[in-house]
């Protein structure tokens, strides 16, 4: 038996219901699940990985947060000790199982879906109640592909598990390109056939055009970093080969089924852009926009108050605390979903869960908290934070050499980065603080902590204000209150994957509309760029890079290994000097993304258990140099 599947004991108190042993109702593993609640039950389990992954510690847990870090649209940064982030920014490690959290994490998640995938039929299923079946089922089915593409994209070749109990043979691992991707699109699939079309606004529970959409992701990876497709719109993807259960007919999956997919939710999904970007975002909310209009002359400028004037702008009614925008907005088809609810007892350690129902990243990409930073005084009205990943020079060096050439500003930029050195003009200032690496002069928007004049406290959060807002469950509001959603997919994306399988670009002028930049015809870079601008700091930068990189393969010449080497010789801030040049931490960025194709290193615990079972990914195993993959401590 895999130990990291024995190992997802260790999580949450959802692995209740995954109990062996009787208990005193007698209910067990060859009862369970009785009822429709116990299969709810299994669903809210399999979710809280995601919670897991999301609310602990961003640098140790989070795949989406690792990936940003890892592009060309992060440093590392931080202080002087954080050198979890630094080390992977650089692709490299500081110890043989820096990276394990996720890969126990997935595997406990995939444990779970298997466990409603085999066992639901033990409930005695009434005829009114298929539906209810046929949509638990497809949840099931749909979140074992998302899992499992996660646990691909991070490690590459890993075992694929598809039973509760694992047999011998699903110990090994296999080949990713072959193998899991076939069933994970399969997974897909069923989900695609089995769950309904019914949504709520925010309700957490994946539907019908949830799995097309992530139908779409998973293939065009698999089509362009493995398959080596260069450019989609040519049409010249090959099919897949799906696997036959219960959803999944079998046989095989073409391009054009991706693209009738996606047709579908614009379609039938009633799904819409927000009429603004800034929408999505929290800093939008509407008592901060509030403060903006708080005296007759709209300025917000009364003595002692602050006024955010990027808002200021906005109707109120697009707030993102009103009906349709923010958390379970209209474009919103996925996402990972946050409450007051964390606790400093849940989990253990290691596995460290306590935040799990906070919104971790925007602790970390809170303004470093030393100074003044994070004091309404001089940073109205972003809070402070750890500091860790922010934006590099090179997304806002950029964008803004694409804003120059054509002419226009767009919305998403500002909507987007912090510009430090000017935001807080005519408060206090940011602080560059001695201890602080890799600091660009800018800061992640999306998702940075926001506060009020109206909070007794510096270090609270606007959500303390909300309606229904309790009290801080960890009675530290600046690391337990935040609940701003993180996407994992939105509306936008549907747009823009459609134009980026079919050329047509229909699609991508809405999103472009929306942004109030100009409507361009249909390339790849305008693709690319447009991607690029709209989902920043949303965890999708690097395994897009990954699969432009098809036509030069891995190669020093590829996509994603001139990005990131694009980063060697900006100028950076770090010990307070405004004079530090960026460089690799130990040999080249291209070298590093050659060497290890974008793959992490599978942690050395689950190695050494599984032996040979388990191979070490290219380019953090004994071929390269020492010196090569191990952080160094350069500041």
């Amino acid at each position: 038996m895999l130990a990291v599947l024995t190992a997802t004991t260790l999580f949450t108190s959802c692995n209740d219901m995954l109990d062996t042993e009787p208990r005193k109702t007698e209910m067990n593993k060859e009862t369970f699940p009785g009822k429709s609640g116990d299969v709810d039950s299994q669903l809210a389990g399999i979710y809280t990985i995601m919670n897991v992954l999301g609310g602990g510690d961003s640098d140790t847990t989070f795949p989406l947060y690792w990936w940003e870090i890892m592009s060309d649209d992060c440093y590392g940064s931080g202080g002087l000790q954080d050198n979890k982030v630094k080390s992977m920014h650089y692709l490299v490690q500081m110890s043989g199982n820096q990276y394990e959290y996720p890969f126990i994490s997935l595997y406990g998640g995939v444990k779970r879906c298997n466990e409603l995938i085999e066992n639901i039929d033990k409930v005695p299923w009434q005829e009114e109640e298929k539906a209810l079946r046929s949509q638990q089922l497809g949840e099931g089915y749909f979140m074992r592909g998302l899992y499992n593409l996660w646990l691909t994209q991070l490690y590459g070749d890993v075992p694929l598990i598809i039973a509760a109990e694992v047999p011998e043979d699903m110990e090994t691992q296999v080949s990713a390109e072959d193998v899991i991707y076939p069933q994970i699109i399969s997974d897909f699939v069923s989900g695609m056939n089995l769950m309904g079309t019914a949504r709520g606004y925010g309700d957490g529970h994946a539907n019908k055009f949830v799995a097309e959409a992530f139908l779409a992701r998973a293939y065009m990876f698999w089509a362009g970093f493995y398959k080596k497709v260069g450019e989609l719109a040519a049409g010249n993807a090959p099919s897949i080969n799906l696997v036959e259960q219960e959803g999944c007919p079998g046989g095989t999956l073409s391009q054009g089924d991706v693209i009738n997919a996606l047709k579908d939710i614009v379609a039938n999904g009633n799904y819409k852009l927000c009429k603004d970007y800034r929408s999505l975002w929290q800093y939008s909310n509407s008592l901060l926009w509030d403060e903006a209009h708080d005296n007759e002359d709209g300025t917000g400028n009364k003595e002692g108050t602050h006024a955010y004037a990027f808002i200021a702008d906005m109707d109120r009614s697009d707030c993102f605390d009103q009906p349709g925008m923010g958390n379970g907005n209209t474009e919103e088809l996925f996402q990972i979903q946050f409450m007051n609810a964390s606790n400093w007892n849940i989990g253990s350690s290691y596995y460290k869960t306590a935040r799990q129902y906070s919104c971790y990243v925007s602790c970390f990409w809170g303004l470093r908290c030393n100074g003044n930073n994070g004091k309404r005084d001089y940073t109205y009205p972003f809070n402070e934070g750890w500091g860790q990943g922010t934006p590099s020079c090179n997304i806002w060096d950029d964008w803004t050499h694409v804003e120059e050439v054509g002419g226009y500003s767009d919305i998403r930029k500002l909507g987007s980065l912090i510009d430090l050195d000017h935001e807080f003009e005519g408060l206090g200032g940011y602080t560059y603080v001695k201890d602080d690496c890799e600091e660009s002069g800018y800061a992640v928007k999306k998702f940075n902590s926001v506060e009020l004049d109206a909070c007794k406290e510096d270090k609270d959060t606007w959500w303390s204000k909300a309606p229904g807002y309790s009290s801080s469950s960890l009675d530290n509001k600046m690391q337990g209150d935040h609940f701003e959603d993180f996407y994992l997919m939105r509306y936008a994306d549907v747009l823009l994957m459609l134009t980026e399988l079919t050329g047509d670009a229909s699609y991508m002028n809405q999103v472009q509309a929306r942004a109030g930049v100009p409507q361009t015809a249909y390339s790849l870079k305008a693709v690319q760029d447009e991607r690029r601008w709209e989902f920043a700091f949303e965890g999708l930068r690097f395994n897009d890079m990954r699969r432009w990189s098809g036509v030069d393969g891995h190669s020093e010449s590829s996509y994603a290994a001139k990005a990131l080497q694009a980063q060697a010789g900006k100028t950076t801030t770090h010990h307070g000097n405004k004079k530090y040049t960026m460089k690799h931490m130990t040999c080249s960025w291209t070298k590093r993304y050659k060497d290890t194709q974008g793959f992490l290193a599978k942690p050395m615990s689950q190695i050494n258990l599984m032996g040979k079972k388990l191979i070490q990914n290219s380019g953090w195993g004994d071929e390269t140099p020492e010196q090569e993959k191990t952080y160094v401590t350069l500041y």
